[in-house]
């Protein structure tokens, strides 16, 4: 019954045959297994202890006790912007199933009329699991809206666990993202100073004086879902790790390429289901005209380990990386008790493969290798990017386009896809009804993207990010040392003010054939700020010579944009005074990416008609004016640009 026990020392070897014991007191719940001991308020199901290898509670002892482990949610009552924060307490404690092999018990608040617009209209079911023999615990949550109750919007709901900060001082998230952290009194003055926005701390004289110049922000520690599956801290003495693993998305929101918060200095540690980061409102889900709505949130696991023979306690975050895909081969869970929770027999399964058909690059039909497949609630193309009522399921194609997704919950979808390399999104017409046991092949599959003539010439790669432009050095004042010749170089603080830095008089120009857009074309298209603190537009200009023009055809430019934040990119051909432009998107996005260290949030694609009496033989230029201008965060990251030349007869 569940993953097979991962013993943390000789002694904890012994107790892993100790039968799981529940003890109920007018406070707490009380959950062993020999291994470790799980404590939760009574009737609140707030985890206020645990106790794990000789130290008494890896919790943070000095925060009240409802401020330790806990799941959390933002909502706001229908017409009201303004969001509740709510930390879910229960009302009503039952022990679900209890026996020597495993416990599991629920903590329930249930909503009725007479809380209207006090507290949020759902009922919430926490669940808590201990097994015999496995160092950690689950949590899981069924939320469920009656048809009728009021109208609401959620932007959030998670787990948060805070820990010692007196023991954990090393945070992981992955291979090249860990590292000692700062406490938390360093973000408060006079050890910090606040920059830009309240999360983004300069560290003026911290605790480590190692650690001292450095820019201390929750946001450099996202994660695209896809590959947030575990994270957490370990304590050196002793040597601990208290890990958050998350084995399947299927119940988070907005599909793999979504970004959310993980861990950082608290040392705080989070699950997140639901969240409006890196895309903003859209992906707030809004519950109108009392419709009916239930999700399972979860199972997460809480996983616990230890060294005891004095090897390196990072080693420990490799232990997690193991025990991280034995939880993911474990799913969907046979021991999660909630009818709720659909067990593998329960769901279905669908297969096939995906092709591409772009004849102006090739005469057969390509292979879609990687592509996203994915299952999500009926919608449009590119739908399931702002989708977040119900569950989704990806995969990543094999190289000759071929995909199969397993353990789908029951239910109506539609299948989409995107293909790296390619614009746009593919979306299978039929809905699809899954079914208990269904095993559905699809056959060939073909994805015809947005085309109408041969590329006269591009910028970028179409894969929905802008790490292949150019992405400055931080500013020596304003440095996380952690991204110094990184990957993610993207990830420093204040990148935003480079732009000016470097194009200080008049703004970027690209010469196609010339120019090389991994340093000519800077990440994102931000405003500048002037002497005295305002910030103005910028225009940026793609340069480009043609040796004939068909004036009666039609030519097509295609902007992909990886980001948008509060942000109006407007397109004129030729005439930069022109009033009114040939193009504008108008008012779009509110995904934050450029403030938050993203290199994308939410993909759009605008596929626009270029007269040919727009353009001259020789030398042409495109004009890219982001119009808007109040904050330094308003602005535009560029996937990718094509021009397509006229339709060849």
């Amino acid at each position: 019954m569940g993953p097979p026990p991962r013993a943390a020392s000789p002694a904890a070897a012994a107790d892993a045959i100790a039968g799981v014991r529940v003890m109920v007191s007018d406070r707490y719940v009380e959950i062993k297994n020999g291994i470790f001991e799980l404590t939760l308020s009574n009737p609140d199901g707030i985890v206020t202890g645990v106790r794990y290898n000789g130290v008494n509670n890896l919790m943070e002892i000095l925060n009240k006790e409802d401020n330790r482990g806990y799941w959390d949610l933002v909502w706001s009552p229908l017409g009201e912007r303004t969001g509740i924060f709510d930390v879910i307490k229960g009302t009503e404690f039952r022990i679900i199933y209890q026996d020597e092999t495993q416990a599991e018990v629920s903590f329930v608040r249930t909503w009725n009329p007479s809380l209207e617009g006090k507290a949020v209209p759902l009922n919430i079911d926490k669940r808590f699991i201990v097994l015999r023999g496995c160092s950690g615990f689950y949590t899981y949550g069924v939320y469920e809206h009656m048809e009728g109750w009021p109208d609401f919007s959620l932007s959030e709901t998670r787990v948060a666990f805070k820990l010692r900060k007196d023991k954990f001082h090393y945070m992981a998230l992955a291979g090249d993202r860990q590292r000692i952290m700062p406490m938390p009194e360093d973000r408060v003055p006079p050890r910090g100073q606040q920059l830009a926005y309240p999360e983004a701390v300069l560290l003026v004289n911290p605790v480590n004086p190692e650690l001292r110049g450095e820019v201390d922000d929750k946001y450099q520690y996202s994660c695209e879902d896809q590959y947030n599956n575990v994270h957490g801290w370990i304590s050196f003495d002793p040597p601990i790790g208290f890990w958050q693993i998350t084995p399947s998305d299927e119940f988070r929101t907005g599909g793999p390429l979504k970004q959310n918060l993980t861990s950082h200095v608290g040392p705080t540690m989070l699950a997140m289901f639901l969240s409006g980061h890196y895309a903003g409102d859209d992906l707030s889900p809004k519950f109108r005209n009392g419709e009916y709505w239930k999700k399972v949130h979860g199972p997460v696991f809480m996983y616990l380990n230890s060294c005891w023979d004095g090897s390196d306690p990072t080693l420990l975050w490799e232990d997690a990386k193991v025990q991280m895909m034995v939880e993911k081969e474990s799913w969907p869970y046979c021991f999660a008790l909630s009818e709720d929770f659909q067990k593998a027999e329960q769901r279905g399964c669908i297969s096939g493969r995906l092709l591409v058909r772009d004849r102006y690059l090739d005469d057969e039909d390509i292979y879609a290798t990687a592509a996203y497949v994915g299952l999500a609630l009926p919608g449009d193309a590119g739908s399931w990017q702002r989708e977040c009522k119900g569950y989704q399921f990806w995969c990543r194609a094999a190289e000759d386009g071929s995909f199969c997704i397993r353990n789908i919950v029951t239910g109506d979808y539609n299948l989409y896809a995107w293909v790296p390399g390619f614009v746009g999104d593919y979306k299978l017409d039929a809905t699809l009804t899954i079914s208990s046991g269904d095993d559905v092949n699809l056959g060939d599959l073909v994805y015809e993207p947005p085309r109408d003539g041969p590329t006269m010439w591009e910028i970028g790669t179409p894969d929905r990010s802008a790490a292949e432009f150019y992405v400055p050095d931080p500013n020596p004042n304003y440095v996380n040392r952690l991204y110094i010749n990184h990957p993610d170089r993207f990830r420093q603080y204040g990148l935003w003010e480079r732009y000016a830095e470097l194009y200080p008089d008049s703004d970027l120009v690209y010469t196609i054939g010339q120019s090389d857009y991994s340093t000519d074309w800077f990440y994102a298209q931000v405003n500048r700020r002037a002497d005295d603190n305002t910030y103005q537009p910028t225009t940026w200009q793609i340069k480009f010579d043609l040796d004939s023009v068909s004036s009666k055809c039609t030519y097509k430019f295609r902007v992909a944009l990886a980001s948008s934040a509060y942000a109006e990119l407007q397109v004129r051909f030729n005439d930069q005074d022109r009033v009114a432009p040939h193009f504008t998107t108008g008012l779009i996005g509110r995904d934050n990416a450029i403030a938050r260290h993203g290199i994308h949030g939410l993909y759009w694609l605008f596929n626009i008609d270029v007269s040919g009496a727009w353009l001259s033989q020789g030398l042409n230029t495109i004009y890219l004016k982001q119009s808007r201008s109040q904050s330094p965060f308003q602005g535009v990251m560029y996937d990718y640009l094509r021009m397509e030349g006229p339709c060849s007869p």
